[in-house]
């Protein structure tokens, strides 16, 4: 399956219903834009919504976050089943935010890209350095680190996002040449994983 461009726009914990129409923005702007895949992944109280207004639409909604379970005693979370039964396409695991704020592992990574595939949803996972690690040169251990104990051993319905932490809220911006070498490197990384299987992987 060849690769088209994806891109995917993580709302975070911003938008209200009235925010709908920046969504119908989106959904008009993309009729001037066929080769390309767009995402929206608003929060939770806004996904039911968005998924009714984007259907039949080229825009596709995402889920930010999901719990590794089906169900259960877990007050507040969201599983990856309650986003697809919400019209949700995808869900963004391992989000640097995460990771720092709410102390997720790589292994819990793991387990919530296998419960996106469990409830038929494409797995976004996460992965980049901070701006100590860079400059310690220690980039690519550390996203390498993050893709071993982060993917799961399926390609199939897999998405990895490569964001630098260090350019998150910082006013720094990498160059083309910093995406472009931790691509190649993430893109290396896949097909010794995955084989063949690891063209159908889009890198954002």
């Amino acid at each position: 399956m060849a690769r088209r461009p994806l891109v995917a726009g993580n709302w975070k914990m911003n938008g209200l219903h009235a925010s709908i129409g920046e969504l119908e923005k989106i959904i008009v702007g993309a009729k001037g834009l066929p080769q390309v895949d767009l995402m929206v992944c608003p929060p939770a109280t806004l996904l039911a919504s968005f998924a009714a207004a984007a259907h039949g639409s080229r825009v596709s909604i995402g889920g930010q976050d999901c719990h590794a379970l089906a169900s259960g005693a877990y007050t507040g979370d969201i599983s990856a089943e309650m986003l697809k039964d919400a019209g949700a396409a995808a869900v963004i695991v391992g989000h640097s935010e995460r990771r720092q704020y709410h102390g997720e592992t790589d292994a819990a990574v793991r387990a919530k890209a296998l419960a996106a595939y469990r409830a038929g949803l494409v797995a976004i996972v996460c992965v980049g350095e901070t701006h100590a690690e860079r400059e310690a040169k220690r980039a690519l251990a550390v996203v390498g680190a993050q893709l071993d104990g982060s993917l799961p051993d399926d390609a199939a319905n897999l998405v990895v996002a490569y964001e630098p932490v260090w350019a998150i809220g910082t006013g720094l911006t990498p160059t083309p040449g910093d995406v472009g070498d931790m691509h190649r490197f993430i893109r290396e990384r896949l097909g010794s994983r995955y084989g063949e299987a690891a063209a159908t992987t889009r890198i954002l």
